[in-house]
């Protein structure tokens, strides 16, 4: 858990005055509040840096995990045509395709996240 600075520690020694529209300041809290950080931070994050911030890394991985749950979903779904399949003996031939596909899917899914790190948070059940 990260502690709040004391308001006499050394750290941040200038500040800036920004005016802002109304428009441009409802827009800025609405990223700031989405991306949990606070107005502050979203301003030097995005003003000072070139390459990919932590916020956006967090938005990133939170949307590709969004993904990999539905794509889940879609994989049980295929699961249940297969078991119908074994039953009647006979696996319908359109969604043949679309399983192998899903699977290609799945597969790159998985990698994009162990690329982007947080190890343990693949949610399972992704073909690797």
């Amino acid at each position: 858990m990260r502690r709040r600075r004391q308001p006499n520690a050394p750290g941040r020694s200038k500040s800036r005055k920004v005016t802002l529209t109304p428009e441009q300041d409802a827009a800025l809290q609405l990223k700031a509040r989405r991306l949990k950080v606070s107005v502050a931070r979203l301003l030097v994050e995005s003003a000072l840096t070139d390459q990919e911030t932590a916020t956006d890394r967090r938005e990133l991985l939170e949307t590709l995990f969004g993904l990999q749950r539905l794509l889940g979903n879609v994989a049980n779904n295929v699961n249940q045509l297969a078991r119908k399949a074994n039953i009647e003996d006979e696996f319908p031939e359109a969604a043949r395709p679309v399983l192998l596909q899903m699977l290609r899917l799945m597969k790159r899914l998985d990698l994009a996240v162990d690329e982007l790190g947080m190890p343990g948070r693949s949610q399972g059940g992704g073909a690797r």
